[in-house]
Parts: structure tokens; C-alpha cells; sequence
């Protein structure tokens, strides 16, 4: 065999082994990432408009449907709105504070009170009947006494507060509720009210018509703090329940 032939021969099988050892390491490699656990998790694919997984049949997405939100919902008309609840009872606070001067009556629950000084107010000042009656409105979530009888108005100028605790009272009746108890704190310095408690419980129960065992009196002096304790003024914390009739 001739140089030239020899050395063809040569690099063929050089040829062919290297394309062997090409083959086998291809084959390996297949083999060690068919054997990675990523391999055999589908894997989605997103190309243009179009979504798929692997072993997934190909859905189309579009822009519209990948960011659509679902719908707000429609605001109820009026007359569809919910109702009122109907609570099987009520709570209301009151409050009221006059200024004590000389020269006007001290009336307490409706009650004439011996005392050098009266409240000053537009009506008769009569701080218990005043802090029960807003109790009572505010139970019913129903403007405020300054609201109903304004001081603003002449009609009420010295008016007996057993106006405001009726009006009150006939409107907690024409909603459907009743007073359930009552307890009062009276807030003043002077004069001693204990000897008046029963006679202002008694007045109240009448105005209420309410029994006595659902109405309590209380009477506190201020340690003559401010002007409360300096006898320049009275106040009356009131607290109310009302019941469904």
C-alpha cells in the first residue's frame, strides 16, 4: 500500500472514533438530565398570545382576559337598602350643667328646692329633667334637646321642663319602646339633696310612669373642686335603658 493510502486510512479511523467517543458523551449527558428532578416537573412555556405546560393541549390568553377584574358591585337603590334594626333595647347618656345665681328657683326633678340660688337657664334649669330627656333622645338617636326646644326660641322662655320629659317619653312610645330604668347623679355643693330624694323619685315616676324600683336618685358634692364645688354651679349625669315594647 502506497504513503497516501496508508495515511487516508488512518484518518478515517480517526475520524470514526472521534465521532464514537462524540456519540457516547452525548448519550450521557441525555441520560444525566433525563435523570435531574427538573426534568420531570412541567415547565410553562409563554410565547406571544399563547400559554402552555408540558403535556397541556395550548389555551390563548389574552391581554383583556389575564388583567380583567371581576365586577364592582352595583350600589342598591334606595328602597333596596337594609332596613333599621329593630333592638330589643336601648341605652341613652345625658348630661346638663347650670350656672347657680341669685334671685332664681332651684328646681330639681320638678321639685321646688330651698336654696339662695337658682339656675340660670332659659328655661326653669331644671338639670335632671334636662340630662334624662336628652338620655332618652339619644336612646332613640334622635336630635338633642338644644335641637328640639332651642334657647334661641321665646316659646320655651322659662317653660316648665316637664314639657321636654313628656315629649320625650311620647316619642320613645311612638317608636315602640318603654323606659326600663333610670339612675341619676346629681352634682352639686349645696344644698344637701338627701332629704328631697324620695319626693324628686316620686315626681319622676309620675312624669314616667314608671314604678319606683326602675328609678334611682344619687347625690354627689364636687369636694369643692371648680366651680361645681365652689357652689357656683350644679350638673347631672343621667343613664337610661329602653326596652321593645
Amino acid at each position: 500500500m502506497s504513503q497516501t493510502g496508508l495515511l487516508g486510512n488512518l484518518h478515517g479511523v480517526q475520524t470514526r472514533s472521534s465521532y464514537n467517543q462524540s456519540c457516547t458523551c452525548l448519550q450521557r449527558r441525555s441520560l444525566r438530565l433525563h435523570r435531574l428532578p427538573q426534568a420531570s416537573r412541567p415547565t410553562r412555556v409563554a410565547r406571544g398570545n399563547y400559554s402552555m405546560s408540558a403535556g397541556q393541549r395550548v389555551r390563548h390568553v389574552t391581554a383583556s382576559s389575564a388583567t380583567a377584574s371581576p365586577p364592582a358591585p352595583s350600589a342598591a337603590a334606595p328602597e333596596q337598602q337594609q332596613a333599621a334594626p329593630v333592638l330589643p333595647f336601648r341605652v341613652g347618656y345625658g348630661f346638663d350643667l347650670h350656672r347657680l345665681v341669685e334671685g332664681k328657683k332651684l328646681i330639681i326633678c320638678g321639685i321646688d328646692v330651698p336654696h339662695v340660688r337658682g339656675c340660670d337657664a332659659h328655661s326653669d334649669g331644671d338639670v335632671a329633667l334636662h340630662a334624662l330627656t336628652d338620655a332618652i333622645l339619644g336612646a332613640l338617636c334622635l336630635p338633642d334637646i338644644g335641637q328640639l326646644f332651642p334657647d334661641t326660641d321665646p316659646k320655651w322662655k322659662g317653660a316648665n321642663s316637664d314639657t321636654f320629659i313628656k315629649e320625650a317619653v311620647r316619642l320613645m312610645h311612638e317608636r315602640g319602646y318603654q323606659l326600663g330604668n333610670v339612675d341619676i347623679t346629681i352634682i352639686a355643693q349645696q344644698p344637701k339633696l338627701s332629704p328631697h330624694k324620695e319626693k324628686m323619685r316620686d315626681q319622676l315616676c309620675l312624669l314616667l310612669g314608671s314604678h319606683p324600683s326602675t328609678v334611682n336618685i344619687k347625690a354627689k358634692t364636687h369636694e369643692k373642686v371648680d366651680s361645681l364645688g365652689e357652689n357656683r354651679s350644679i350638673a347631672c349625669h343621667t343613664v337610661c335603658t329602653l326596652l321593645r315594647s
